[in-house]
């Protein structure tokens, strides 16, 4: 049965926190006065409570309500008050939002234990409890806003007095919580995945763990907040939820245990039947429309709209999901999965993906229990009507054509296409396919990414171009499985391995993929050396090649949340922190920070020692004879990249499927625009001029 508590009537509003959870000498405001320390509040005049009673208002205790000097009682009718309550400023104005026009003060409420700023509009709040309200708040039409002594606002944290057992935890990649983090305001993918992903390391976890507690106070009686010009109208429930400024929140059904990130440069917004539960909301932050998110974290200016569902998952920047259905999985920043019928489960995605309708990622489980994976690295791109199953590892940019596949894949070559020929029963792998038939895409993704990146706080750099050096080091990676094929005269190659199967796979077009990887990683390099002479304005060949590193070994690096970050320096960093030299999760970003600020330092190196590893040379026959080739063959393949970005654009215009739909050229002219006047071209070729001019420019400069 449901146990109902009786209280006495006149404690309304008092004792929110235990006795004895609060430090001798304080009382149960004392938190509540550190978080809102004003003191310019005065007690009611006699005449002022007057109007206040005469305006239908009550109040347990008329002494227990203080105000700022510019207060009108006029401004305040038909409220109820509990507890101590403190107003400030109230004029006789009506506030402005979206159409939303409400007059300044308190109407129609009850209200229990709250503070509120200047000029705020609350107006039929069945019951507010417990908050703190910014300046210029517009509140409308809440069934319940309301602040528990436990509050801990989506943070995974526990307090004093409370059992481990309480504690939210986020399960990410894995559906058994083996791979279990906690939450915390603050949190980036990086975090999430390093505290993910080398559970091997049981004093690495227990660190992760401490670091999170400390960012958080153990007592018991913080207030809700809710910052200035925020506007709250037609919801349900409010419960536990601390609120940033100039946010958005209208017709949610069920907001509890959140932290919602918003300022008045990165605003957040929510919007009708939603329902958020356990939860971090990052700056900038879009959710609409029937959203359902439970032991979640949102990076900022990530969406979720029309239905999606995101559960035990994190979702990095600038991602949207829209209509589907996300469980257990950590996913990088720049993901896109705008389908009703698409399902991704128990995953990690490292960034620029893209799932399209019907993919089911991982809803298949190969064993008794559910404790499957998938790892998915950059640039996924599962097409229509995928089904995937765990355990399944793909490198990056994989794209995967239609179809069902029956059983786990382990694709270790980039760029390839990934394709189910049921007719002949095997797996076909197309690599280097993107060069070959989808250059358009490709490049135009990346760009896409850097103009969609909207942080204004760029801790990680993340890299968006397809050729960085984790691509360059699964490409030298692919290059020996490659190498060791023997195709056919035809390019095709059968082979096993790459599917958990008895049935081969078809490896095609192996001598093409085998000759582009090679002029990538030649490209990759050149092109890196000519930012570099460009940047620092060299005047001589000399002068180039004493800043440039003589390591003639290539360095491993790992994809950290969207960053890319040496192998050795993410090692470091784990020392560095089981042994107590970082102390906190401040100190962690601080080093992301570092890192940042030395990758392009870092990448210009590993281009360097890749372009001698795949010319198979030592820094010392690095001449300048050979750099003024390498430039001019960069500029080759910049031409060719350039010719395949029309190429697979102008596919679309001549083809007759495509063009059937038209009764003329006039009219597909009007629908579809003219190849010539396609911006990315045009934008593409423009850059090929100007590298043109930069090559002939160095060679001239460096006497080359």
């Amino acid at each position: 049965m449901n146990i109902i508590v009786k209280h006495p009537v006149n404690n309304l509003g008092y004792n929110f926190v235990e006795e004895k959870y609060i430090p001798d000498g304080k009382d149960e405001y004392y938190l509540r006065f550190q978080q809102n320390p004003n003191n310019e509040y005065r007690k009611l005049s006699a005449k002022e409570i007057e109007v206040m009673v005469r305006n239908r208002n009550t109040s347990d205790d008329w002494n227990k309500i203080f105000v700022s000097t510019a207060f009108n009682p006029e401004l305040v009718k038909n409220c109820e008050f509990y507890g101590l309550i403190r107003i400030g400023k109230l004029e006789p104005f009506y506030l402005e939002f979206h159409n939303l026009r409400l007059p300044v003060g308190l109407y129609n409420s009850t209200i229990i234990s709250c503070d509120f700023g200047n000029n705020v509009c609350i107006e039929n709040v069945n019951c507010l409890s417990h908050y703190i309200i910014g300046d210029e708040v517009m509140i409308a039409n809440v069934n319940e806003l309301a602040s528990t002594d436990k509050a801990k606002f989506g943070n995974g944290i526990i307090f004093d007095g409370e059992d481990e057992k309480v504690r939210v935890w986020m399960e990410l990649c894995n559906e058994n919580g083996g791979r279990k983090v906690i939450p915390f305001d603050g949190m980036l993918a990086a975090d999430a995945y390093l505290w993910s992903k080398f559970r091997d390391n049981d004093a690495l976890m227990e660190k992760f763990k401490e670091f999170t507690d400390k960012k958080f106070s153990k007592q018991r009686g913080h207030y809700g907040k809710i910052g200035d010009r925020t506007v709250i109208k037609n919801c349900k429930i409010i419960k536990d939820v601390l609120i940033g400024t100039d946010a958005y929140i209208k017709g949610a059904n069920k907001l509890k245990n959140l932290t919602i990130n918003s300022d008045e440069n990165r605003t957040s917004q929510i919007g009708e039947g939603c329902e958020l539960v356990n939860g971090i909301v990052g700056y900038g932050c879009r959710i609409f429309y029937g959203v359902k998110a439970v032991r979640f974290m949102m990076a900022a200016h990530s969406q979720l709209k029309y239905g999606a569902r995101l559960l035990n998952s994190y979702l990095g920047n600038n991602s949207t999901i829209s209509c589907c259905e996300v469980l257990n999985s950590l996913i990088f920043p720049a993901h896109e999965q705008h389908h009703n019928n698409s399902f991704l489960c128990a995953a990690l995605v490292l960034g620029q993906s893209n799932m399209a309708a019907g993919a089911t990622i991982g809803s298949n489980h190969n064993s008794r229990g559910a404790d499957g994976e998938l790892i998915a690295g950059r640039g996924f791109w599962p097409g229509l009507c995928v089904s995937l199953k765990h355990n399944s590892k793909f490198a990056s940019f994989s794209i995967i054509a239609k179809g069902d596949f029956p059983t786990e894949l382990n694709i270790r070559v980039p760029f390839c296409l990934i394709s189910n020929d049921v007719a002949n029963d095997q797996l076909v792998i197309m690599p280097g396919y993107w060069f070959m038939y989808n250059m358009y895409a490709l490049e135009r993704n990346a760009h896409k990414y850097v103009e969609r990146d909207k942080r204004t706080n760029k801790t990680q750099y993340i890299e968006f171009d397809y050729l960085g050096p984790d691509t360059i080091n699964e490409i030298f990676a692919g290059l020996t499985i490659l190498e060791a094929l023997q195709p056919n005269e035809n390019g095709i190659a059968e082979t096993i391995g790459w599917e958990n199967s008895s049935r081969k796979t078809s490896v095609i077009k192996v001598p093409r993929a085998i000759t582009i990887f090679k002029e990538l990683v030649q490209y990759y390099g050149s092109v890196e050396l000519l930012k570099h002479i460009l940047k620092n304005n060299f005047g001589s060949f000399d002068e180039l090649k004493k800043t440039i590193s003589a390591k003639v070994q290539r360095s491993e690096w790992i994809n950290i949340g969207g960053q890319l970050i040496q192998k050795s320096a993410v090692e470091k960093l784990q020392r560095d922190i089981v042994a107590g030299k970082i102390k906190g999760w401040h100190e962690v970003h601080d080093f992301y920070a570092s890192e940042s600020t030395a990758y392009l330092t870092d990448k210009l190196n590993h281009a360097y020692t890749s372009l001698l590893e795949i010319l198979n040379i030592t820094p010392r026959q690095f001449t300048p004879g050979l750099l003024k080739e390498l430039l001019q063959k960069a500029l080759i393949i910049r031409e060719w990249m350039c010719k395949g970005i029309y190429d697979s654009r102008a596919k679309d215009y001549n083809n007759a499927f495509r063009k059937m739909v038209y009764n003329n050229e006039a009219e597909m002219t009007q629908v579809f625009g003219r190849l010539e006047e396609n911006a990315f071209i045009q934008q593409q070729t423009g850059q090929l001029d100007e590298m043109r001019k930069q090559v002939k420019g160095v060679i001239r400069k460096l006497k080359l």
